[in-house]
């Protein structure tokens, strides 16, 4: 089978790539397995030289890695560069403290000598999405290969350069082979590789159907997963909120990476008193993003990944408005092949897809509530729950009520974003399992309990 790559800016075909055969797939099993033993055994500094020197790879190529993640998925040539720096930042992290993370743990029993010990449990298959080509991957390999586990990737079909590149720089970095490997195939083959003995693990960022698929097939082969699916951020703006900082976070968090992230501000929960000033300014500041070429520095806002997902974004707006949204903004297709305007809807309510879907695109939707408690019950008033931001004047309110979010991640004042030193993951339909930090390097290793009597 075939697969094509196109360019979202230009609609034109960037590479075709032929999927692999059953045998290509054991091949990289096989090696996967085999190379486990001695990585794991392999001294934990000595992994950490290795992953350094992959941060220094990513350094080193970031132009190349840039213009094929833009040309891939249509990521703006700053924002790609960005975050090839981030994927660099976060091999840095573990490399420095891992050990600390992954110590024994000593536990006062009443025995002569009691500890927690944490081991590697082997082969993770990792099924990435699109929107984040290199980051979501090194989310979850940086702490992996540290905790001396090895990987194999199914990415995205239509990012399957970036799974390269980033094979490449493992190995150029002088990441022994095995280690890591990438499998060019389809969803039902990575189902295959799922049941397959010499994968322990799962790790899977995208929808939540395709959550719901690989969880079950993990589940009935009892393997351990971890999901991070889809989102739909509550922004809860409070009366007494900074409207120039406000404002400024708004346009960050819905428009950054054409709204294509997880962890974006959907739903903007303004109390009445200051809605009309917010949306105001709001969409003032929205409308100067210019749509264009994402190599050109002057445009601020890239195309979406594919046309498709830009057709089905504009279903959901236009249902939201056939049931009485308002269109302050955009709200319609830009001529260009995968572009979409920023675009406001105000008056949502429940019931619209806009208040009760996820919109994976540069949309807002404005909810207008008439207090606090009305903004928190609003808030968690979704099936998702990845993160949520409170912006307000007073820092101790603002902690009181992003404590009552439901949500993997609550930030005050302040974009919602994964940070390598803090947990990541969601609650409800969002997922479970936590990646980055100290947790995030836990979840793919047996915790195992050391007793002497």
């Amino acid at each position: 089978m075939t697969v094509e790559t196109v360019n979202p800016a230009t609609g034109e075909v960037e590479y075709t790539l032929e999927l692999m055969d059953a045998a290509a797939v054991e091949s990289i099993l096989a090696a996967s397995a085999s190379a486990f033993p001695a990585w794991a055994a392999r001294p934990l500094e000595e992994r950490g030289d290795l992953l350094r020197k992959t941060g220094a790879q990513l350094r080193m190529r970031r132009d190349d890695i840039q213009k094929t993640m833009t040309a891939e998925m249509g990521k703006l040539r700053k924002e790609a560069l960005a975050e090839v720096g981030k994927c660099a930042d976060a091999c840095d992290y573990y490399a420095d403290n891992a050990a600390r993370y992954l110590q024994d743990q000593p536990i006062a029993t009443d025995g002569s000598n009691s500890y927690v010990r944490f081991e590697p449990i082997g082969c993770v298959l990792a099924v990435m999405p699109w929107n984040f080509p290199i980051w979501q991957v090194f989310r979850f390999l940086a702490p992996a290969l540290m905790a001396g586990n090895v990987a194999v990737l199914k990415h995205a079909s239509n990012v399957p350069r970036c799974a390269d590149l980033i094979a490449e720089v493992l190995r150029d970095a002088g990441v022994p082979a095995g280690v890591f490997a990438v499998v060019h195939i389809d969803n039902d083959q990575a189902a295959e590789v799922l049941r397959d003995k010499r994968i322990a693990a799962v790790t899977l960022t995208g929808s939540e159907r395709a959550g719901r698929s690989i969880a079950a097939n993990a589940g009935d082969q009892l393997k351990k997963c971890v999901m991070e699916l889809g989102g739909s951020d509550a922004f809860v703006v409070l009366e007494d909120a900074d409207i120039e900082k406000t404002v400024a976070g708004a346009v960050a968090s819905r428009f950054g990476n054409v709204g294509q992230t997880c962890i974006a501000a959907k739903r903007f929960i303004v109390v009445d008193a200051i809605a009309d000033v917010f949306v105001q300014r709001f969409t003032e500041a929205a409308s100067k993003l210019r749509l264009g070429d994402p190599n050109d520095e002057a445009t601020t806002l890239a195309p979406m990944a594919r046309q498709d997902l830009r057709d089905e974004l504009h279903k959901q707006v236009q249902a939201s408005i056939a049931k009485g949204a308002k269109p302050l903004l955009g709200c319609e297709p830009d001529a260009s092949h995968a572009g979409y305007p920023a675009s406001i809807l105000d008056q949502v309510a429940p019931g619209m897809a806009a208040y009760d879907e996820e919109l994976f695109g540069p949309v807002a939707s404005i909810l207008r509530v008439r207090d606090e408690a009305e903004a928190i019950r609003v808030a968690n008033d979704t099936s998702f729950g990845l993160g949520g931001s409170v912006w307000t004047g007073d820092s101790e309110r603002g902690n009181r009520v992003a404590r009552q979010l439901q949500c993997g991640a609550a930030f005050v004042n302040s974009v919602v974003k994964s940070d390598v030193r803090l947990p990541f993951g969601g609650s409800k339909r969002s997922g479970f399992g936590r990646e980055l930090a100290e947790h995030g390097i836990h979840e793919f290793m047996n915790i195992k309990s050391v007793y002497v009597a």
